[in-house]
């Protein structure tokens, strides 16, 4: 397959400018866009998923998983049941992360594009874009642009003059963060609870309606148009590490210039936090942060020379996530900042398994009273033997997993913080000064 020369560096945003009307088709087309799309149907099926196995992208709403290893489970030939199902999952629910929503405002054609690509890469004739219910602007955008797209044959039937058939459909969630887990958001668009479900079997055999399935994030898809306009070996040079491509990846909290930015996957978190975000706040100092959005562990001021890769984070026992990055600064309390995590997830639970219907609640009236100071040191250990029972392995899902990771780390990074609650019977960070800092904001 060859490729075109004029290769950008910034694929995901290239298509976002200064012009409010950036999101339509004439100015998506203007750059570019549908291209990659042209260039697909000019090959097999096969020969698409080749090229994203080469690629080496990864899923880029936070597991990481290989793109086109998780796709090639997908059943194939005249024997494969029908309809197979392609899903955008753009419920964006993890604290701190709003990448999905920048893409979902100003380049819905790249999502629609990228989800007619795997639609004609795995022979699948239905698309669904599952997208959290308050993102008004985005669902209004993607309304506009699928209606677009009927219009000039890039959707429906023989489309571009192909044999191919695609519908999409746009589905606006009610809002729950279970959703992000591949199977409950498949009950939810069945009509059901959202309640995830036992695997095998896994959703690339039988998923949505009991059909193949494949659920990927938003990012992931917006990065097939460029892989395949512009080649694997290209994606590949993009990074700066081991991870292959550009990642858009957040800062907020306490920093100068909060945002997002697409950076090269592997750029390192200080490079992130210092350079982009403009570093801390006069006056404040950086007292830790979380990588990955509120379902990570935190990390220190000397972890900063990391690259934001998935396997080197994990070597540093945290996760890159969402790679939208949580400032926890020295005049903020971690065991309020903890708790109002915890008490998020615990209300988010399904319910389904004991560890995160039991355990997450608990943990929060811990982590109340402690804050409160009311708290023994006999708390501490009950709540580090609660992120024990929530472990992975221990959990149906992996919310509950997830939902104890800044407490674990806390527990450890922060451990003074904690003990002098008990020992003080007040929180330390809540001074008469620093109320009114907190109520200045």
């Amino acid at each position: 397959m060859s490729h075109s020369v004029h290769a950008p560096n910034n694929p995901l945003t290239r298509f976002i400018t200064q012009d409010e009307n950036c999101w339509q088709l004439n100015q998506y087309q203007m750059q570019g866009g549908y291209d990659g799309l042209k260039r697909a149907l000019t090959v097999s099926g096969p020969a698409v998923l080749d090229e994203i196995k080469e690629s080496n992208l990864r899923g880029r709403g936070g597991a990481g998983f290989p793109t086109g290893l998780k796709w090639s489970f997908v059943p194939q030939g005249d024997d494969a049941p029908h309809p197979k199902y392609m899903i955008v999952n753009a419920d964006e629910m993890e604290p701190g992360a709003y990448k999905d929503r920048l893409l979902l405002e100003k380049t819905p054609h790249q999502i629609i594009e990228g989800l007619i690509i795997g639609g004609y890469t795995l022979d699948a004739d239905i698309g669904y874009i599952f997208i959290r219910g308050d993102y008004y602007t985005a669902i209004k955008h993607i309304e506009i642009a699928l209606k677009e797209c009927y219009d000039n044959n890039l959707l429906g039937k023989n489309i571009l003059g192909s044999a191919f058939n695609f519908e999409i459909h746009i589905h606006t969630s009610a809002g729950r963060y279970i959703c992000g887990e591949e199977t409950a958001l498949i009950n939810s668009l069945e009509g059901k609870r959202a309640n995830p479900r036992a695997k095998p079997p896994f959703p690339q055999v039988a998923g949505l309606w009991g059909k193949p399935t494949i659920v990927n994030n938003v990012e992931t898809y917006c990065n097939l148009p460029h892989i395949i306009n512009f080649g694997a070996s290209w994606f590949k040079s993009l990074g700066r590490f081991k991870d292959a491509g550009t990642k858009i990846f957040g800062v907020s909290g306490r920093v100068k210039t909060p945002g997002l930015w697409e950076l090269p996957m592997g750029t390192p978190i200080g490079e992130i936090i210092d350079n982009y975000a403009g570093g801390m706040c006069d006056g404040y100092k950086l007292k830790g942060f979380l990588p990955g959005g509120g379902s990570t562990d935190f990390l220190l001021e000397k972890h900063f020379d990391t690259p934001m890769d998935y396997d080197e984070i994990g070597k540093q026992k945290s996760r890159m996530g969402t790679g939208t990055i949580i400032i926890l600064d020295d005049k903020y309390c971690p065991v309020a900042m903890v708790l109002n995590l915890v008490k998020f997830f615990a209300q988010e639970s399904c319910g389904w398994c004991t560890p995160c219907r039991e355990g997450l609640p608990w943990a929060q009236v811990l982590l109340e009273k402690i804050e409160q100071g009311k708290g023994e040191l006999s708390d501490i250990k009950q709540l580090e033997d609660l992120c024990k029972f929530a472990a992975p392995g221990n959990t149906f899902c992996a919310l509950a997993p997830g939902a104890v990771e800044p407490l674990q780390s806390a527990l450890i990074y922060f451990r003074d913080d904690f003990e002098l609650h008990i020992s003080q019977k007040s929180c330390p960070y809540c001074s008469e000064a620093y109320s009114e800092d907190i109520n200045d904001q």
